[in-house]
């Protein structure tokens, strides 16, 4: 046996062991072992008789008395030099904070309807579940129809609550369903269930109203940067100002996200993970290609206002002026069009045949250098290059007599203006050595400049 296989027998031995030992006898069933613990537990509310056994928030003492005080405190406004002493003893702070928690009460009432009328209403049209996501829609569009689905055609108030695509999908659906009619009893707890829901959704937007009208005396730096409406908005989401300041920069800018189903139409119009930041002005105001990036950027100043409020620091809004001013420049930036390149006048394009082009020039990001002497190394200057090319040219072209090159020689020259020519190739060059001998031979003599006489 190897000693791999004396490893492995020596583990299972001791597995054997430890599995005898686990339980002692007598313990071992339904009550030694280890169960399945379901992450979430889903109630069938289809038996429930009616939408205000499981659903009693609306007739709470708790509902009721926060609607009267904002009732009461809607019409006065104030300022942060009426509050005396700590912010939170203030009787309209406490309800604003109360008001923002009731919101996230309202909307766990809400799925609970919601699932009230799931269960009942899928006796009925159960498709309609996966075809309308939204639970507001959803209570919406089970109002409408109830339990003619025949008024999905032609329903002018339907398309206020849906999509044309979403109403084409329904009504095709609906036309081949298998669900069965309801009856009195059961048509009259959805129509509760949904009056509720739409009550609830009402008050949590007067809510919402109400604490937009006071942000500017409980998050001044917040409203300053998005706007009173939006800092209501994920104010009222989060649960209040606290719970606000403690949510990191990238779930922030969630807040506020929905889910959206296409049933099988394009996904361009789609915007995941866009929330309420994503939707505000100051956002929306750059093009579309820059959104999610400001998207990132408000969330994260967002963040830091409402860490500076939560602890009641610079109630004149200083900070949120500051962060909004530093969001601007670089939205600025980011907008800003590219550099434009300098392009300066060209001062050698009349001699681009005969340069080298753009090797060499610096300072202007080209590449350009100016003819050379090869011979003195010394810059030529345009009119000398005429003349030096027009001395170097001879009639009729260039031809291997005039170089003196091995092989044949011809005095035959091509020319692109009178064909074949036969010329002297060495009559320019006698004139040249001529004008050589006369002013730059041995023989040739310095003149001598006369004195004048002085007077």
């Amino acid at each position: 046996m190897s000693l791999a296989d004396e490893l492995l027998a020596d583990l299972e031995e001791a597995g054997d062991e430890g599995e005898d030992g686990l339980y002692p006898e007598g313990e071992e069933g339904d009550n030694g072992r280890l169960e399945d613990i379901p992450e979430e537990m889903e109630v069938d509310y289809s038996k429930a008789d009616s939408v205000t056994s499981i659903a009693k928030l609306r007739n709470s003492k708790q509902f009721s008395d926060i609607i009267d005080k904002i009732s009461e405190y809607i019409g006065k406004q104030r300022k942060n030099s009426d509050v005396s002493g700590p912010v939170e003893a203030d009787p309209e702070y406490r309800l604003i904070v109360a008001a923002n928690n009731l919101t996230v009460e309202i909307d766990n009432e809400l799925n609970i309807i919601h699932k009230f009328t799931r269960d009942k209403y899928s006796k009925r049209f159960p498709e309609l579940e996966s075809l309308v996501p939204d639970s507001l829609d959803y209570i919406r569009t089970v109002k409408e129809l109830g339990n003619n689905l025949e008024k999905c055609k032609n329903n002018e108030t339907l398309q206020q609550i849906l999509t044309n695509a979403t109403i084409m999908v329904v009504s095709v659906t609906a036309s081949t369903t298998q669900g069965s009619l309801l009856n009195e009893d059961e048509l009259k707890q959805l129509e509760e269930a949904c009056d509720m829901a739409l009550e609830l959704n009402q008050s949590k937007h007067r809510i919402y109203e109400y604490v937009e009208s006071r942000m500017s005396f409980i998050a001044p730096n917040l409203s300053i940067i998005v706007g009173a409406s939006t800092a209501a908005k994920i104010m009222g989401i989060a649960g209040g100002l606290t719970n606000l300041s403690k949510m990191p920069a990238c779930n922030l800018m969630l807040l506020g996200a929905q889910r959206k189903t296409l049933s099988g139409f394009s996904s361009t119009s789609l915007l995941p993970h866009t929330g309420f930041i994503y939707h505000c002005d100051v956002v929306q105001s750059l093009p579309p290609d820059l959104r999610r990036k400001a998207a990132r950027l408000v969330a994260a100043k967002c963040t830091l206002a409402a860490r500076v409020d939560s602890f009641h620091e610079s109630s004149d809004g200083k900070v949120g002026y500051d962060l909004k001013e530093e969001i601007e420049r670089k939205f600025d930036k980011w907008q800003e069009p590219p550099p434009v390149k300098q392009i300066e006048d060209d001062a050698y394009q009349e001699d681009l045949g005969f340069s080298l082009g753009q090797l060499g020039k610096s300072g202007s990001g080209r590449v350009r250098q100016a003819q050379v002497n090869e011979a003195t190394k010394a810059r030529i200057s345009k009119s000398l290059q005429r003349t030096l090319q027009k001395q170097s040219m001879t009639y009729g072209g260039k031809s291997t007599v005039r170089d003196r090159s091995s092989g044949t020689s011809s005095s035959v020259a091509f020319t692109p203006l009178q064909g074949l020519e036969i010329v002297n190739p060495q009559a320019a060059e006698k004139k040249v050595a001529e004008a050589n001998q006369k002013y730059f031979s041995n023989m040739a003599e310095f003149l001598k400049v006369k004195k004048e006489a002085k007077m």
